[in-house]
């Protein structure tokens, strides 16, 4: 009997041990799917108090307008992680601040197109591509039922359009969107845009804008052609000595705004001040347009224009035929000009024209 009562007993023991012990076992040899509360991922508030960061501080690179975190860099596709790798290179260039740097003033951002509704930001860079991003703005203020319901005349009437532009907000209000919202442009091999604006506006002039015919032409061939005669209209000769005059400044003063169409992309937009979200590249335009409208959140509502075959693709024997009858004189001060350019957005030198 005594035996019994012994084995009993520690047999209790044993048991009341156990169950001492059990609460001692660590929480990672638990099951979780016995917790009544699940744990949630870290926010990026959690985050930054985590690395004693500000918020803002943690995440001004990593968040689209809409506040969710942006893809990791991994699952872009790496021609646009190289574009943007060598465009802050370029910034951080000294030796280069001159050709790449401006100040961000209300000619900047008069470039400068807002949608509030999806928060997007789209700089305007003439003869590339900007008339169908500007219908594609116009078609998501939900004015017309399709992109191809919308007048031609009215995609470039500022007044009419209802596509705001950055300077009509306050500073505060013109800040908060640089910081936030999805930013991008347009650019192509800045000679081929050159040769394109020369034709657009003082050869076929498709929107009859007279005063490219009337004024600014003349006044161009009695400054920069030689024997400053008007008899054979404004040659590419004529356009190309007045564009890469240093000292143009006053003639451009003139003809106001209408030089937006051959002005530098760094003039145009300040690539280097202002952080954009994505550049995009004319000659690329078909699968830059659809990561475009994916990153900015709107490719589920709108689908960029057609556009046909062929007509994005590099030009050189059109850029060769061109500048054919162009002193290299004239050329290498026209590249002096657009330098910033070329280098910026990973345009070749055109030695096939200096050399």
């Amino acid at each position: 009997m005594r035996n019994q009562w012994l084995m009993l007993a520690a047999c209790f023991w044993v048991l009341f041990m156990l169950m001492v012990a059990s609460k001692f076992i660590p929480l990672t040899f638990r099951d979780k799917d016995s917790y009544s509360i699940k744990s949630r991922p870290m926010t990026w508030s959690a985050v930054a108090q985590a690395r004693k960061l500000p918020v803002a501080e943690a995440n001004v690179e990593t968040l689209k307008p809409t506040g969710k975190v942006l893809e990791d860099t991994a699952h872009k596709p790496q021609i646009q992680i190289d574009r943007m790798e060598l465009l802050r290179n370029v910034c951080r260039n000294a030796s280069l601040s001159n050709l790449t740097h401006t100040t961000v003033s209300k000619f900047v951002l008069d470039r400068i197109f807002v949608s509030d509704k999806h928060k997007i930001l789209f700089c305007q860079t003439p003869k590339v591509g900007n008339t169908q991003w500007k219908k594609v703005l116009i078609f998501l203020n939900g004015h017309f039922p399709s992109i191809n319901k919308i007048p031609e005349h009215l995609v470039h009437d500022n007044e009419k359009n209802g596509i705001p532009r950055l300077s009509s907000f306050s500073k505060p209000e013109i800040q908060e969107r640089l910081n936030s919202y999805f930013k991008f442009l347009i650019v192509r091999d800045p000679f081929e845009r050159l040769i394109s604006a020369f034709k657009d506006k003082f050869i076929i002039n498709p929107r009859f804008e007279p005063w490219y015919k009337h004024d600014i032409a003349p006044a161009i061939i009695r400054k920069y052609r030689k024997n400053h005669t008007e008899t054979r209209g404004l040659q590419f000769e004529d356009f190309v000595r007045y564009l890469g005059d240093p000292h143009r400044r006053q003639l451009d003063l003139q003809f106001g705004e209408h030089i937006i169409h051959w002005v530098s992309y760094v003039e145009l937009c300040a690539p280097c001040e202002i952080n954009y979200s994505v550049v995009g590249h004319h000659e690329t335009l078909e699968a830059d347009a659809l990561y475009i409208l994916k990153e900015a959140g709107i490719d589920h509502l709108v689908s960029y224009p057609t556009i046909p075959p062929g007509i994005t693709l590099y030009n050189r024997t059109k850029v060769q035929s061109y500048f054919s009858s162009i002193s290299k004189r004239d050329i290498r001060r026209l590249y002096a000009r657009f330098k910033g350019d070329f280098k910026l957005f990973g345009y070749q030198e055109p030695d096939f024209l200096l050399n």
